[in-house]
């Protein structure tokens, strides 16, 4: 039995205790936010009743009772629980370390990928001064210092004290604890400043460029890569289930969410040339190396109490995604720009 079964949402409506089939169906209703149709009810009970797992009390005709028998809760509880157990052995439940989440999702395939191309574009040079805004534990400095070479220099700025204290331990690693909108360095003092994924979180983007243009030298270049998660598709065969999740996190989870399609415009407007955006789309066909990225499970509970969801839709979107083949992608934007030269 699965969780989007007709016979499976029958003995879940039942419970809480005995109900006429009118009620057993606006008890689905209330779970799934659709009825089952008249056949596809009847049916259930007829199959139900005949494995013994409900049982009809007395009364007349659609106003009948119908009850969980023994073996019908027996058979409920069993469902549910390897529900639950496939959940917790597929899908994380806990917040992770956000510094191990920073260095665990820095060494998946995807996330290389993009890098790659972030990297290819800011083209650092021996003997530039790059600045590598929101450095985090500090995943990107080393390649950063081996582009700049004993030439250059490579300060890396976050605003978390703990992410600074990591990324100052490592080797020849040059870190500001600062706040990106308004940072205590020279206007036109750096050739490069890079950024990964920092402005989708950040409270004002426009001022955050402005204060890139400041720094830059006249020909200095910001190259950052953002995600667009409108573009988020997790694949289940109900569109609105799916729709429904992904709306969630842009809606609720990311403060900054279409950052990577409206980058462009606002670097424009902050006095930036830019020179090229390329999008880079990290698919997964695996469903733990996207729980890791995405927090299918806390997401999806997140997404029940803000009322996208109910929970019985809730739990046939984490069954299909544990059991069915697997597959999501969100498309990222890499964009260069450049301060004018004077």
């Amino acid at each position: 039995m699965r969780t989007n079964d007709a016979q499976m949402l029958v003995l879940s409506a039942l419970a809480d205790g005995p109900l006429h089939g009118y009620a057993v169906n606006t008890a689905i209703e209330r779970m799934t936010g659709a009825r089952l149709g008249r056949g596809s009810l009847s049916g259930a009970l007829a199959r139900l009743h005949g494995k013994g797992l409900i049982a009809y009390l007395d009364g007349d005709g659609r106003r009948r009772p119908v009850r969980l028998t023994d073996d019908g809760r027996a058979a409920l509880g069993r469902e549910l629980g390897a529900l639950a157990d496939v959940t917790g052995r597929l899908f994380e439940t806990v917040v992770p370390d956000r510094i191990a989440y920073q260095e665990r999702l820095a060494a998946t395939d995807q996330v290389r990928a993009y890098k790659q191309v972030l990297l290819d574009a800011l083209d650092a040079r021996p003997g530039h001064l790059v600045l590598d805004w929101g450095c985090g534990p500090g995943t990107d400095l080393d390649a950063l210092a081996r582009a700049v070479t004993a030439r250059g220099r490579v300060l890396g700025i976050d605003h978390d004290p703990e992410m600074v204290r990591r990324a100052g331990a490592l080797p020849h690693a040059h870190v500001l604890h600062a706040d990106v909108h308004r940072l205590p360095l020279a206007a036109d003092s750096a050739d490069r400043v890079r950024t990964d994924r920092l402005l989708q979180h950040l409270a004002d983007v426009p001022r955050a460029l402005a204060e890139a243009h400041r720094v830059l030298r006249p020909g200095g270049r910001l190259v950052a890569a953002e995600p667009d998660w409108d573009t988020l598709a997790v694949d289940h065969p109900d569109l609105d289930i799916a729709r429904a999740w992904s709306r969630h996190l842009a809606d609720r989870i990311v403060r900054n969410p279409v950052i990577g399609r409206q980058l462009p415009r606002l670097a424009a407007q902050s006095g930036l040339d830019v020179r090229a955006v390329v999008p880079v789309t990290s698919v997964y066909r695996e469903v733990r190396a996207a729980d890791q990225v995405l927090g299918l499970h806390r997401n999806t509970e997140r997404a029940v109490a803000g009322g996208y969801l109910t929970r019985s839709q809730a739990d046939d979107f984490l069954d299909h995604l544990a059991r069915g083949p697997f597959l999501a992608s969100v498309t990222l934007h890499v964009v260069t720009a450049e301060k004018p030269r004077r």
